[in-house]
């Protein structure tokens, strides 16, 4: 795989990325209370006396968010540790009514993991392994409203107290391509879990971009953090056009200055937007209301056995025991909402035709890669919300597997059962679309087309034999597509002689 390098006046300049991914937590309650997470609700309105931190009112560690990090680390290979701690991060923020986060610095939940990606589609053997240091836990922040009025700015409390896992990788990426790997393989990982629901367009996973640059090789330079980046290809638009700036300043005699900054894509650029604070200037010291976190042994089994099988388990399978190419594979197991689908429709497709599921596995994928999600984008549906169900689906693939109808009639029933929602079988009947193996009528109906072709038979028997294909389509033409296509490929081959 060649290597991203940014082409500066003085020479090359290596990319060095790391990602802070902030994903929230699939959770109908938020980390120390019982206030509802629903996206969406009116300001204000799921905020308990904790979240607004009234006096006296003490945290409580929410079981199902612990719970939900903990698999997450161990879906990633990661060290769970059975003792963790709560700090208190220190700053004042309108948005925060403490007064300070609760979250976790020295003594994080999850530890060291990893994630292996694949940078170039182009070259699926070539894995790199992305170094995880660890997963904290901790609660999110409330919401200021610039534009709501002239002169005063308004706080949405909802999102106060709503559990974080803050996902921070190593500083092993190298290009815009593998930031984006990295961070599409770990949202498909966190919906496989289901310990989040990746919607970053709502905010529910965003990622914090940390970018320096340095000569191949050389020593590390001064990073910036681009801040609550919402969308994989606004990720990788940060690390090229925050690495050229970086080479530009260096170039032109200045040095980098660590900081924040902020993205801005209607101009595809980062702008700064505070000097970066240390870890020491938010004072952070154990939060004295909240013990150590203390796991035992019955509850990380139950963690581990709760985990569902996940995508690169899932590709290996389908590859090794279903016999399906890896480019299918890959699309088949990249969202877990195409993989339940898939899975649906195995299982359905397997029981209608009376086989095992390797026996069925090519048809139904290569179905749902082309001529589903072919509609799908057409329409602009999604699985969610396709008109077809996995086992109308099934039900079409065993009318083409036992005969009753062909592959192209079947593509006409399909669009008859996206247009009205009826079963394949009801269609084919109302419509009299079942493929005939009439050998009668194929002969008859091969014997025309012959006949009206004269010429180009005397062709075929001279050698040209690509004209095979042309009586084949005319015959099947003239029986209006029903005819079986074996049938008429058998009785053109014995007519022609």
């Amino acid at each position: 795989m060649t290597e991203y390098r940014i082409e500066g006046a003085t020479g090359a300049w290596e990319v060095v990325v790391g990602l802070e991914v902030h994903a929230q937590v699939t959770s109908n309650s938020k980390l120390f209370s019982g206030a509802s997470t629903k996206f969406g609700a009116e300001p204000n309105s799921q905020v308990s006396l904790v979240d607004a931190a009234m006096p006296g009112m003490l945290p409580v560690p929410n079981r199902e968010c612990i719970r939900q990090a903990v698999r997450t680390g161990m879906a990633i290979e990661a060290e769970i540790n059975a003792w963790s701690r709560f700090d208190r991060k220190n700053y004042f923020y309108a948005d925060l009514p403490q007064g300070y986060q609760i979250s976790q610095l020295y003594h994080p939940l999850v530890g060291e993991g990893g994630l292996d990606i694949v940078p170039d589609e182009k070259q699926p053997e070539a894995i790199k392994r992305i170094g995880i240091e660890r997963i904290h836990v901790e609660q999110d922040a409330g919401k200021l409203m610039h534009d709501q009025h002239p002169t005063m700015s308004y706080v949405d409390l909802n999102r106060s107290g709503v559990a974080l896992m803050e996902i921070v990788s190593r500083p092993d990426m190298r290009s815009p391509a593998e930031a984006g790997a990295y961070l599409r393989k770990l949202r498909s990982i966190l919906r496989y879990v289901g310990s989040c629901d990746g919607n970053m367009e709502e905010g529910s996973m965003r990622a914090d971009v940390n970018v320096s640059v340095r000569r191949p090789g050389g020593e590390l330079g001064t990073r910036t953090e681009t801040k609550n980046v919402n969308s994989v290809r606004f990720v990788m638009a940060v690390v090229e056009q925050e690495a050229r700036r970086q080479v530009g300043v260096i170039e032109d005699g200045g040095t980098i200055v660590q900081e924040t900054r902020l993205y801005d894509p209607d101009r595809n650029e980062t702008r700064s937007m505070r000097s970066k604070e240390d870890a020491h200037d938010y004072r952070y010291f154990p939060d004295p209301d909240l013990p150590p976190l203390v796991l035992d042994g019955d509850f990380l089994a139950e963690c581990r056995a709760s985990l569902p099988e996940l995508p690169d388990a899932k590709r290996a399978r389908y590859i090794g025991e279903l016999g399906l190419s890896a480019y299918n594979a890959d699309i088949l197991t990249a969202e877990v909402e195409t993989a339940r689908w898939f899975e649906v429709l195995l299982t359905e497709t397997a029981a209608r035709q009376g086989k095992g599921p390797a026996d069925v596995a090519k048809q139904a994928a290569n179905w749902l890669t082309s001529e589903l999600f072919g509609a799908l984008n057409r329409t602009g549906k999604t699985l969610d919300t396709s008109p077809v169900s996995p086992a109308q689906a099934a039900e079409l693939l065993a009318l083409v597997g036992d005969g009753t109808i062909s592959g192209t009639i079947a593509k006409q029933v399909f669009e008859k059962m996206l247009e009205t929602g009826d079963g394949a079988g009801t269609i084919v009947e109302r419509e009299g679309l079942k493929q005939t193996s009439d050998t009668g009528a194929i002969d008859a109906a091969v014997a025309k087309v012959l006949g009206d072709n004269a010429e180009k038979v005397e062709q075929y028997r001279g050698g040209k034999e690509a004209l095979f294909g042309f009586f084949v389509g005319q015959t099947m033409k003239a029986m209006q597509g029903k005819a079986n296509p074996q049938l008429v490929n058998a009785a053109i081959k014995k007519a022609l002689g």
